[in-house]
């Protein structure tokens, strides 16, 4: 039984018809290039001094402090992951097409 955003995901991407095995190791990938994106898309909003300090602070794994830090550098940043993730699946369905 897939939570509600697991199953969000699963139809967002279009593999519900996929065995179980298959979409959660599709979501595993795919978890991946989206945090990458995501990342990537908030980093260019940075200076290269901010970008350190994202890097200690995500390394230190402190979601607290990473999140304020977020909110006061990057007011913006959760449009913009939610774009990136977008995009993500947008060229993932690109990719199922050809």
């Amino acid at each position: 039984m897939h939570d509600e955003q697991t199953q969000q995901a699963i139809e967002n991407l279009g593999i519900g018809g996929l065995p179980a095995e298959q979409q959660e190791a599709l979501l595993a990938q795919f978890g991946e290039v989206a945090v990458k994106a995501a990342t990537f898309s908030i980093l260019e909003k940075l200076t290269q001094e901010k970008r350190g300090e994202f890097a200690r602070l995500t390394e230190a794994g402190d979601p607290a402090a990473l999140q304020a830090f977020l909110d006061r550098e990057v007011p913006d940043h959760e449009s913009l992951t939610q774009k990136a993730v977008a995009e993500e699946i947008r060229r993932f369905k690109e990719f199922q097409a050809s």
